[in-house]
């Protein structure tokens, strides 16, 4: 998944050309300043600080993470903590156990939640997590895992709205997302600025898929496999990439979902595994290293902002990894098999709870326990080692070298299953995005394979430019765009909810009374 990748105050004051005043700019550096001028106040505004919140709390807090955190906080409640209470039922629709394979829809239960999935795990989740842990200290994880499990909320709101107002074609294909639950209904509530809205939200999913969704993705494999194997022009990597990322998304939704649904068990077992097997060969520390997380979320013993450096550090990790709330997974979701909306909203929360509190905390226990940080012996705090100092930094793209290097500590290969991990990470994001951009396009433009087919031509080319160039504040920019989709969708979310609470209640009464069975 994206995240907050550089410092967008310095993109935007557009330092880096003034830097060479003697020298002729490169296109790169024409491209960065060009950008830089026109879109800064649009990335300072969407990631600055709530007002007053660094002379209250003593640290800045991003007001998007606030927005996102506050609704995943007043889903939770609204809906009676439904992502705990569902939790075993979401497993058996995953299961395929209640599936109609009559249902409109193009994809199965499983395969809509392993597109949604390939969309979120990702870099985010090897690097931003290094960040967290690294400001915020191993208390950081608590409120990561909080912040995940409430945004378990989000997911299922979006998500039930996703199918229940998708559009459906003639020769089986659906389109879904914010932007017809935004025109569909607000129009059905008798609400103004629908269709405004969803016209807003599309062009942010674009910008996003674009930047953040693509060419950050191709960017940061090239950097990954050049650290294995050595330094070579961008441009190959990105023809490469592009070419197996065209081959896939031509084929459409089912094609994506074909991939993804093989790619994401295995880039999660991969990962996962890995990561274990580094627990269990320190598992007298585990104890030890849990004792730090909760310490650490109470008593402040991270390097910065103390008790609330490390909360504001989990929920901003979280925010960026998971996209609860940015709506961009309802547009996956909403092309499921079921006649049941609510069903898909009970798969999706599953999602967060993958993308956080599994593959997020297991990335946070290796750092701490393989000691890429240590306790400073007079303050107590925690702070980076010699390693980590060197290599860590608030700028989301050095996190991925923090993890690396406690995934190397216990055997130096290990690095090279990261790499694997890295590059599974980017292709399934960059495939995801893909469709959430061209549904957004098709919204806009109209359907058609014509037109789509133009969308999926623009996004290859981006696969090049992204891997080859270093275009900072481009990316910053579609990052920004990514979470402006939150400040629209949440709105939409907000007046939208009494309808997702109709369905679910519709929808628990008949299963139980039996009127809802499993399908096998």
């Amino acid at each position: 998944m994206t995240q907050f990748m550089k410092s967008a105050a310095l993109a935007a004051t557009g330092l880096v050309a003034a830097s060479a005043p003697a020298m002729a700019l490169t296109l790169d550096e024409k491209v960065n300043q060009v950008f830089a001028s026109a879109t800064g106040w649009f990335v300072n505004l969407i990631f600055s600080p709530f007002p007053g919140s660094e002379a209250l709390l003593g640290y800045a807090f991003p007001w998007i993470v606030l927005w996102l955190v506050v609704a995943a906080t007043i889903f939770t409640l609204y809906f009676g903590f439904v992502q705990f209470r569902a939790f075993p039922h979401s497993i058996s629709l995953v299961k395929g156990d209640y599936s109609d394979p009559n249902d409109a829809g193009e994809v199965s239960h499983f395969q809509a939640l392993a597109t949604a999935l390939s969309g979120t795990v990702g870099l985010g989740n090897i690097a931003g997590v290094a960040v967290a842990v690294g400001i915020g200290g191993p208390g950081a994880t608590f409120w990561m895992i909080l912040a995940g499990l409430m945004g378990m909320a989000s997911k299922f709101t979006e998500c039930t709205l996703g199918v229940k107002y998708r559009n459906e074609y003639p020769d089986g294909t659906v389109s879904g997302g914010p932007m017809y639950y935004m025109t569909k209904g607000f129009e059905e509530r008798g609400l103004p600025l629908g269709k405004f809205m969803a016209i807003l939200f599309s062009i942010f999913c674009i910008l996003g898929a674009l930047g953040g969704g693509n060419m950050f993705q191709a960017n940061q494999a090239h950097a990954q496999i050049t650290n294995v194997v050595g330094d070579y022009p961008g441009w190959i990597t990105g023809i490469i990439f592009a070419g197996i990322v065209f081959a896939v998304i031509v084929g459409g939704l089912q094609s994506i979902a074909k991939v993804t649904e093989k790619i994401v068990p295995i880039m999660g077992v991969l990962y996962v595994a890995t990561a274990i097997i580094i627990l269990l060969i320190n598992y007298d520390k585990i104890g030890w290293a849990f004792g730090q997380i909760f310490g650490g979320a109470f008593t402040g013993l991270g390097v910065a902002g103390g008790m609330v450096g490390a909360l504001i550090q989990g929920f901003k990790r979280a925010a960026f990894s998971n996209e609860a709330g940015v709506g961009s997974a309802a547009i996956a979701h909403s092309a499921v098999r079921t006649k049941e909306p609510i069903t898909e909203g009970y798969v999706s929360l599953l999602e967060p709870f993958i993308d956080t509190v599994v593959i997020c905390t297991m990335t946070a226990l290796v750092i701490i326990i393989t000691g890429q940080l240590v306790s400073d012996p007079t303050t107590g705090l925690y702070m980076l080692n010699e390693a980590g100092n060197a290599i860590q930094t608030i700028d989301g793209n050095s996190g991925v070298a923090l993890t690396s290097a406690a995934f190397s500590a216990s055997f130096g290969w290990f690095k090279y299953i990261l790499a694997i991990a890295v590059i599974l990470f980017a292709f399934s994001t960059m495939i995801s995005w893909s469709y959430y951009g061209l549904k957004a396009w098709t919204f806009l433009f109209g359907e058609g394979k014509n037109k789509e087919l133009v969308f999926k031509i623009i996004f290859c080319i981006f696969v090049v430019i992204g891997a080859a160039a270093s275009l900072g504040p481009v990316i910053d920019f579609s990052d920004a765009a990514i979470f402006a989709m939150a400040v629209v969708n949440i709105v939409a979310l907000y007046l939208l909810m009494p309808i997702v609470k109709r369905e679910m209640n519709s929808y628990m009464s008949r299963l139980k009374s039996g009127e809802i069975k499993k399908f096998h």
